[in-house]
């Protein structure tokens, strides 16, 4: 098999997977939706808006009015890392919180 039949492969790979990840995020419901979205703590929420303002370029607002261009390719990686970057602070806040309980079972147990 050629590379650049393997490369164009993998692109159809790659997009049937993007494809059936999309399928999936459609079939989710409302509620589940909503549940995904919102951060259980306000400082997983300042933590992100941080993390994208970084991502995106700090340029105060009441200063200068934004407007961000890119493509699609580059526009899905942001995507990604915003992902990636909620999925590691999710799973950070249930371990912080797994702690936090740990330590108060002891603290009961000793006293």
């Amino acid at each position: 098999m050629s590379s650049e039949s393997k490369r164009e492969r993998r692109f159809v790979d790659d997009r049937e997977a993007g494809n059936q990840l999309w399928q999936y995020v459609k079939n989710l419901s409302p509620e589940a939706i909503a549940q995904l979205s919102k951060p259980q703590s306000p400082e997983v929420s300042s933590i992100m808006e941080r993390n994208i303002i970084g991502l995106l370029g700090s340029l105060p607002s009441e200063h200068f009015e934004v407007t961000v261009t890119t493509n699609r390719e580059h526009l899905g990686r942001l995507l990604a890392s915003a992902i990636v970057s909620g999925y590691f602070l999710r799973n950070a806040e249930q371990r912080l919180d797994f702690e936090q309980r740990l330590h108060n079972l002891d603290g009961d147990r000793s006293e």
